[in-house]
């Protein structure tokens, strides 16, 4: 067993081991706090020197952003990677787009509505993200008018990453758009995605 996955269930760490269980990769997970001292030890900035999680190592590679990660762990499995060039091209797109244009909001979101103490929230924040919020699901919803998943038919791993990043969506709330909702739960029902959401809910709970 080569791949490492360092990070904890209840946090970014959750999209690659979803991807671990969604590609039939064996792992060691080590279960770092993005709270905890040991991200700040020098053996595990080697690793990350940004003192974040997730990470990997995969034998001599290191790596982070879980979602470049997921990236990566597919192309090597050559397991929900598309073939085609323009397939591929979307991958990058679609990823990033969830990386810059949803998780900021969805964040600050879940942050000053669910997580943060009362007394540490900011009303305003959490307003402002539910204002955008619905401009970027309606990209989904557009997208996905024609098709089940992302690239077409089949699930693959730009599904994965942008799903994953959508994790508290239905907690905002969905239902308004029907074609996003229905391949929200498509992606959940997957084995290896309710594999990996009840690791991160046992682990949160």
């Amino acid at each position: 067993m080569s791949l490492t996955i360092y990070g904890m269930a209840p946090s970014r760490a959750f999209r690659v081991l979803w991807a671990a269980h969604e590609l039939g990769l064996d792992y060691d997970l080590k279960p770092l706090s993005f709270l905890g001292p040991e991200i700040k030890e020098p053996a595990y900035l080697a690793i990350n020197p940004n003192a974040a999680i997730p990470a990997i190592s995969d034998g001599d590679l290191n790596l982070f952003e879980s979602l470049a990660i997921n990236l990566y762990l597919a192309q090597k499995a050559g397991k929900l990677w598309p073939t085609a060039l323009a397939d591929q091209a979307r991958t990058y797109q679609w990823t990033l787009w969830a990386a810059t244009e949803v998780e900021p909001l969805l964040g600050a979101w879940t942050y000053h509505t669910l997580f943060l103490p009362p007394e540490e929230r900011k009303p305003e924040m959490a307003a402002d993200a539910a204002a955008k919020l619905p401009k970027r699901f309606a990209v989904l919803e557009g997208v996905l008018r024609d098709r089940d998943y992302l690239l077409g038919s089949e699930f693959a791993i730009v599904d994965l990453n942008v799903a994953a990043v959508l994790y508290r969506a239905p907690q905002f709330g969905i239902t308004n758009y029907p074609r996003l909702s229905a391949w929200h739960r498509r992606c959940y029902e997957r084995p290896a995605a309710q594999a990996a959401v009840a690791l991160r809910e046992l682990k949160a709970a």
